[in-house]
Parts: C-alpha cells; structure tokens; sequence
C-alpha cells in the first residue's frame, strides 16, 4: 500500500465559521477523520505546515512547501497539498518550477464548502486526490470536482461552484471516475526531481483598462525587477495622446526591467503580430511574449528565473523552455 503525506495550509477545505466568516480552523489530521475509509486506499499520513485563508499566501508559503516536499520526498510514494481555492493555481505553477520533474505525483486540492459541511465537495475531492496521488501520475497537479489539471494550466474560473477550476490551452491530463484515474496524457519526468530554493518576488502585474495612465506602468517597473502586462485580446499596448506605453516600456527595459506582454483572455493566447498595436512593440522592443501561457505561470515562472539569473539572454532563454508543458505555441 502506498504511503501519501497530507499536507495541510488551511483554505476553505479546513475552516469553521468565526465571528466574522469562514477561516481556516482545522488540521490535516482532522481533516482526515472526515474519511475513515481512505485507508482502504492508501496510508494516509497529515502534517500541518499552514493556516491560512489563501488570499495570505505568499511566495514564501510557496518556497515552505516546497521546502517539506523536499524534506519528505523519500519517505513517501506521493503528496497531496490541501490548499485554499483562490490561490490554488499560482501555488500549483510555483511548485512547478520549484520541483521540476518530479516522478512522484504532487497533488494540490481544496474545496469550496468546508468539509464540515452537510453538502460539501471536500471529502470526494481529497477521495480523488489520494486516488491521484497513488496512481503513477507524476509532477505538480490540481485536482477537482474529478479533473486532473496540470499545474502550470489551471485556472480558477468560478467563485462559488464546485466546479471552480479549468485546464488552460491544454487537455485535461485526467479525470476520475468512481475513484479510478482514467489518464489521458502522461506528464514527462526525470528519475529525480530538480529542487529549487530561491525566488525574486519583485514581479508586477497591470491589467489594462481603456484609458489606463501610463505613468502607472513606469511606478510599477521602478519597484519591480519584471512587469507583466495583461493587455486586450491577442495583445498591444496603447497609445494615448496623453503618453505612449512604448516609451514608458523601452525606458524599462534600457533600465534592465523584464517586461512580458500577455492578455486578458482566457484562452487562445497572444499574439503581438497581428495587429499594429502590437507589432510595434515586437519590431521595436525587446519584450518577451507570453504566447499560451496562463498569467498565474508566467507571474510564478519569472519569479523561479529572476531567482536564478539576472543575465538578459539567459532570461529569454528560460522564459521561452517549455517546464511542465507550460508554453507549447511560440
């Protein structure tokens, strides 16, 4: 029988309502005792590494479970991360370049009811994240409402229904059924995973909106070490005639600023050469494209890189490798 380690970071899965709202109140032991039959399954073991609603979590609570996978990664045959919902996929494309390769399944899942509760989905999905976590599923995954998502694809689509989450410009790796994986793709994987320890967190975000003031996108490249834009349809950046982006930006960049380019829409992914708009700045600019990637990856796989190495060239060069089948059209 496999052994799998419950790792516990709060999250709606684990909480009880308070004073003021749900938070984050029970164990992953605790947690474990709401499925007294998982242990037909496998040998379940929990460990509470965190507390926290996952609107606090942080690249730091990232860098902590990596730090005890890494820590455990030989006493177990796999991982399951129970993680709050509504940052569930930023952690998920972290620890995907945090733990590359890895040939032993990292599982993360959550709920959006506790599991305290009389209609809840949190006891079919930790059920499906043992059975995915003793399967031969490799790598970081997220599994929910019975889809098996890889972790550099998801995206929480949903507030409220138990069906929150969607694979991102790629198939589903799997669903289950009735507790069995029935697998469609086989993530890749190494005979031992690569462990990183190191992020740069100084990573921005701006999501335009008609009219957004230029001079936003300078404040945020002089405090950051890479900003990505999140533009409109296949991507572009404005040109008002108050200010252009275009000079804002190449002043970022001549300051040694990463800046990436990627869209709003969900699906589909960017592509700057369609319009003038956007092909200006690939002519002109030395940007990096973010093509089908989700923006919860890009955000987590330039923090990884920056972590690594400030050499421009170097940079492009990660950005663009493919990790976890993470960028497939560029």
């Amino acid at each position: 029988m496999k052994k799998i380690l419950l790792i516990g970071t709060g999250g709606t899965i684990a909480s009880e309502m308070g004073d003021n709202g749900l938070r984050p109140e029970l164990t992953s032991e605790q947690l474990l005792r709401y499925l007294p039959d998982i242990g037909q399954l496998c040998q379940l073991e929990g460990m509470q590494l965190l507390d926290l609603d996952s609107t606090n979590m942080t690249p730091a609570h990232w860098l902590a479970i990596a730090g005890e996978i890494r820590r455990c990664y030989d006493d177990y045959d796999g991982f399951i991360v129970a993680h709050g919902t509504d940052t569930m996929a930023y952690t998920a494309a972290a620890l995907s370049y945090l733990i590359q390769d890895s040939p032993k399944p990292i599982v993360l899942t959550g709920a959006q009811k506790p599991i305290s509760y009389e209609t809840t989905d949190s006891k079919q999905n930790l059920r499906d994240a043992a059975a995915a976590a003793c399967s031969t599923l490799c790598g970081v995954t997220i599994v929910f409402n019975g889809k098996v998502i890889l972790g550099t694809r998801a995206r929480k689509t949903r507030s409220k229904s138990f069906a929150a989450f969607e694979s991102i410009n790629h198939p589903l790796l799997a669903i289950i059924q009735d507790g069995r994986l029935v697998r469609y793709i086989q993530p890749s994987s190494a005979t031992r995973p690569h462990f990183y320890d190191t992020l740069d967190t100084k990573v921005s975000l701006l999501k335009l909106i008609p009219g957004t003031d230029p001079a936003l996108a300078a404040w945020m490249l002089e405090r950051s070490d890479a900003l990505i834009v999140e533009s409109f349809g296949v991507g572009g950046l404005p040109a008002y005639d108050s200010g252009d982006f275009c000079d804002v930006i190449r002043a970022g960049l001549e300051a040694g600023k990463v800046v990436v380019m990627t869209t709003q829409v969900a699906n589909e992914g960017s592509d700057l050469s369609v319009y003038q708009v956007g092909s200006r700045l690939k002519g002109d600019l030395p940007i990096l494209e973010a093509y089908d990637m989700t923006t919860e990856a890009v955000t987590a796989k330039l923090m990884w890189i920056l972590g690594q190495t400030k050499n421009r060239r170097e940079v492009e060069r990660l950005f663009y490798t493919p990790i976890a089948r993470d960028i497939l059209k560029f």
